[in-house]
């Protein structure tokens, strides 16, 4: 059975969305044959919109999936070793869009992910791997 956790998305990062989309604004005066310079600012507004739209995590069996934009895995929960709740990593691998989140220590390898509730997530982990250490 699949178990499905919402996402946490920081106000922060709709803004930077909106903000990215401004480029699209420019469009309105711009003749149709100068349109083609302004596609590389296209860029980073898709990229950013990819990964607020496809974030999500969900348990399958014995292993954990993530996914925001081209960050993609997944952890097999009897390796995980510690949650870290409440934290935030602010470098490695991130495919979350909010503070406050979940570190995932599996390993010599961490993930950091922000689910909507911390301790719903912790206890789905820990009730298929309950030698999982927790911390706050």
């Amino acid at each position: 059975m699949r178990q499905t956790f919402k996402v946490k998305k920081n106000n922060f990062w709709i803004l930077i969305v909106v903000v990215a989309f401004l480029p699209f604004y420019m469009l309105i005066n711009v003749p149709i044959n100068d349109i083609w310079y302004l596609l590389p600012a296209f860029i980073p507004a898709i990229m950013l919109l990819w990964a607020y739209s496809s974030t999500k995590y969900y348990i399958l069996e014995n292993h954990f999936y993530y996914q925001s934009a081209f960050l993609k895995g997944k952890i097999h929960i009897h390796k995980i070793k510690e949650l870290e709740l409440n934290t935030t990593l602010w470098s490695g691998v991130k495919p979350a869009l909010s503070t406050k989140g979940v570190i995932i220590k599996f390993g010599y390898d961490e993930v950091y992910v922000s689910p909507i509730n911390n301790e719903e997530f912790a206890n789905a982990l820990t009730a298929i791997n309950p030698n999982i250490i927790i911390k706050y």
